[in-house]
């Protein structure tokens, strides 16, 4: 009987001989053990389909329409390196309709000499684009009284608002590293009482404590990123520039992105109003089956986010980079429709 049925698959399937033999040459190099399942799901194969065209994943976030829950986390600017990676960024954010956060736009405070590396909105289109300032540099600006700084900022960019990254440990550890001398969440307040834009608050690779992401919720801000322990952590950058071996158990202190998620869940059992803020999921997102799991667990409106990962493809080429792109969203859609999470 499986003769016959190999028989007839040949018949219609030209390739099914040589598949035969594939599978006969890797069957003992595909053996897996028990202790490998990702015990993060359930997968239901018998009452799902594949997905097609109209398994859609597409939401709103951000006042904007998203193809797919993906987010590309702010990276880079200031060089002529960074000036692709943006360009190519973007490019791929216009194309597969997806949300981008730009590098720290500090330089532009002062110059536009750096302006055409991070002016993407021509290659972006209505596609969500939030520029970025660190704390240091808001806490000046609120000193200062200059909210217009931020206000021509935008205006420059075209962006649909602002990311505020906070990141006192980072600052400490930089050679060049400046002073968080106020706290952040009043400094935050005061530029949301002088300006009426959209501000998502962000850290740097050591994610937020429960009372900081409580503080930070109780602001009327749109959404934060959680740059969760486990990614790119701009303290050990900062440490290994330094070659600083003198407070290296501090980098490792910090909340994984998970962590974080049961914090907010907890927030918004207790107080259903937070649910309006929307997050950002980043820190240590390998692809979208993580990125899959976080954004089911998170009880908020929610998308992943990656930054090293984007930057290699787009440094890489459009193409590599457009095909990374293809490959989550495709590989989110099956997960979409045939895993669903253990809580």
């Amino acid at each position: 009987m499986f003769v016959f049925c190999d028989m007839a698959a040949n018949k219609t399937d030209s390739k099914a001989s040589q598949r035969k033999e594939d599978h006969i040459a890797l069957a003992f190099q595909s053996q897996t053990g028990r202790d490998q399942v990702d015990c993060r799901f359930y997968y239901e194969p018998a009452i799902n389909k594949m997905p097609g065209p109209r398994n859609t994943i597409e939401l709103h976030f951000l006042d904007s329409n998203m193809s797919a829950p993906i987010w590309v986390s702010s990276m880079t600017g200031g060089t002529e390196r960074a000036r692709k990676i943006n360009h190519n960024l973007a490019r791929v954010c216009n194309e597969y309709k997806l949300g981008m956060g730009l590098g720290s736009c500090r330089q532009l405070l002062e110059s536009d000499e750096y302006l055409p590396d991070f002016d993407v909105r021509g290659i972006i289109g209505i596609q969500p684009l939030y520029a970025n300032l660190g704390i240091a540099q808001v806490i000046d600006i609120v000193r200062r009284k200059e909210f217009e700084k931020i206000a021509r900022l935008l205006k420059r960019l075209r962006a649909d608002g602002l990311i505020i990254h906070i990141n006192p440990l980072q600052e400490w550890l930089q050679r060049e590293g400046d002073v968080i001398d106020m706290i952040p969440v009043e400094c935050i307040q005061e530029v949301l009482s002088e300006l009426e834009i959209s501000i998502i608050v962000k850290e740097v690779g050591q994610g937020f404590g429960p009372e900081s992401l409580k503080a930070l919720l109780d602001l009327n801000i749109a959404g934060i990123e959680l740059a969760g322990f486990g990614g790119t952590n701009f303290s050990r950058v900062e440490s290994l520039r330094n070659g600083d071996s003198y407070h290296t158990d501090l980098i490792d202190i910090g909340h994984t992105a998970e962590q974080m998620i049961y914090f907010l869940n907890e927030f918004a059992n207790s107080d259903t109003s937070y649910l309006t803020k929307q997050i950002i999921i980043s820190g240590g997102i390998n692809g979208y089956l993580t990125g899959y799991y976080l954004n089911e667990l998170c009880k908020f409106p929610s998308v992943y986010g990656q930054a090293s990962t984007f930057l290699k493809y787009a440094e890489e080429g459009y193409e590599v980079l457009a095909k990374y792109v293809e490959e989550q969203i495709k590989g989110y859609q099956f997960a979409a429709e045939y895993l669903s999470i253990r809580r």
